[in-house]
């Protein structure tokens, strides 16, 4: 398995990448439609219709979305996520707090003072654990969850096959890269480096160029902190406790592992869900949206519906 452990590690895999420059807050002015939280912003698109959140993941910020924000505005409110600190964004409480219980609670007080109560939300990455969390901690907030390539616990990937996989085993690991991300806060840019650790990401080389060019307008210190928080996080054993209905979506590319390896991977982390279902986005990497937006897009309508 050990290929399909690396393809599975690019899900945190931008926590190496960022450059770390001191990130400046946006200009009050910067986006009437916006509204900030002490840990995200949001930006709302559409008038009409059922509410959908987009949550971006480690590293990333909203336009990861924009592939689909536009016609689904069509017919839905939608709400871009980004987290404090990404994207460019000044990093607000997300160096004094921890990173993903103050994501959450913003998005309940989002949803509270918005009546979504019900909403779809999906999650790329590190915003699919967001995501399996909120529909843990506050179940009348999110009526169905669609993760897209993430795990409810990424540990999993960061021991040897065979090794039992926990949080005490894999949070040594998890503090150094943590430590080295944080230490390389104020230094500029390694391009070289950048371009190494994107690779496999994405297949597409216009996905590629936009994953490189985001990578260095993220805060380094809330990368480290959100990143050990997402190696850290097992919610393995709180999916009986999700009442919403989960799905599934994940990347594979023809290789060493078929189809139903790959498949039945995913699906078992997921056990004890109490309504999964799993949708492959053949030819795509970590960014599925970014490599295939049209099947992207069908798993999301087929979701919605």
């Amino acid at each position: 398995m050990k290929r399909l452990i690396a393809a599975c590690a690019a899900t945190l895999s931008l926590a190496l990448l960022t450059s770390a420059m001191p990130t400046q807050a946006r200009p009050a002015v910067s986006a009437p439609a916006e509204q900030r939280f002490d840990h995200i912003s949001v930006v709302r698109h559409g008038q009409n219709g059922s509410a959908v959140i987009l949550i971006p993941g480690l590293a990333t910020p909203r336009a990861v979305w924009d592939g689909v924000a536009s016609d689904l505005a069509r017919t839905h409110r939608v709400y871009l996520i980004q987290v404090n600190g990404f994207g460019g964004d000044a990093p607000g409480k997300n160096l004094d707090a921890p990173v993903l219980d103050g994501v959450v609670a913003d998005l309940h007080r989002l949803i509270e003072r918005e009546k979504l109560q019900g909403a779809a939300v999906v999650g790329h990455s590190l915003g699919g654990l967001t995501a399996l969390l909120l529909g843990r901690d506050h179940p009348k907030d999110a009526g169905r969850l669609m993760i897209v390539d993430a795990l409810p616990f990424f540990g999993v990937l960061a021991v040897p096959p065979g090794s039992e996989a926990s949080v005490a085993a894999v949070e040594p690991m998890a503090r150094a890269m943590r430590d080295g991300v944080a230490a390389t806060y104020g230094k500029p840019a390694d391009r070289a480096v950048i371009d190494r650790q994107t690779t496999g990401m994405t297949r597409d080389p216009a996905a590629t160029a936009l994953v490189r060019a985001w990578a260095p307008k993220a805060d380094a210190r809330v990368t480290a902190r959100a990143m050990y928080e997402d190696m850290t996080t097992d919610l393995r054993g709180d999916l009986p406790r999700i009442s919403a209905p989960i799905t599934l979506v994940y990347p594979w590319a023809q290789g060493r592992f078929t189809a139903e390896q790959t498949a039945a991977f995913y699906a078992a982390q997921f056990r004890g869900a109490r309504t999964f279902k799993s949708v492959e986005v053949r030819d795509s990497a970590h960014f599925v949206m970014l490599d295939q937006p049209k099947a992207f897009v069908a798993a999301l309508a087929d979701f919605l519906r």
